[in-house]
């Protein structure tokens, strides 16, 4: 089942004429929802945060990027959604196109919602409309809980992705600084962007 938003505000926003990007139509769904957190730089580096949800990958602009310390809140601002065969997507958005730059799959992993991990409670759907969202995140970089929690109202909501306090957290490390390869290629944006130019 594809979400409501679909996809048409992510294709009304790109010229696939001129753009590298999945258009949407290429693959379905997997037996585990997928994550990925992919690195951004746009106008502004940042970090994409996306889940798998009803068929599309829900996603979070998180400018500082994700952090493995608890008392560490992170703004996450919603995006449009974006068709699966993203969460696999690198490369470079040409100059004049919708978020333009280099983009780069920092990790990627399977998911649980933790409301619904025995099956009884609120789909992730449900806890995304509640504004209270909690996964546990298996991925190469990241492991353990993490919540998104809404802020505000309409047009003023924002969100924070906050590492949960478990025996993954650990205030010291800085993967986002001390780990900027690719989990796909083993890149770094400056590799993919070279290449791309070649």
């Amino acid at each position: 089942m594809v979400s409501t938003d679909n996809l048409d505000k992510y294709r009304s926003k790109r010229d696939f004429r001129k753009s590298p990007e999945p258009t949407g139509n290429e693959e379905t769904g997997t037996s585990e929802p997928r994550f990925v957190i992919q690195e951004h730089d746009a106008s502004s580096l940042h970090y994409d945060f996306r889940l798998e949800v009803d068929g599309v990958l829900k996603s979070w602009a998180v400018p500082k990027g994700p952090s493995t310390d608890p008392s560490i809140k992170r703004l996450a601002i919603p995006t449009e959604d974006h068709p699966l065969a993203y969460a696999t997507f690198e490369g470079v958005i040409p100059e004049g196109e919708y978020g333009a730059g280099t983009v780069l799959v920092w990790d990627m992993g399977t998911y649980r919602n933790l409301k619904n991990d025995e099956g009884e409670g609120p789909s992730l759907t449900e806890t995304i409309d509640e504004g209270k969202v909690t996964v546990w995140l298996d991925g190469e970089k990241l492991r353990g809980g993490y919540a998104l929690v809404r802020t505000g109202d309409g047009d003023d909501a924002r969100w924070l992705l906050i590492k949960m306090d478990d025996d993954e957290a650990d205030a010291r490390r800085n993967p986002t600084n001390t780990e900027p390869q690719s989990v796909l290629t083993g890149r770094t944006l400056e590799e993919i962007a070279e290449e791309e130019r070649t």
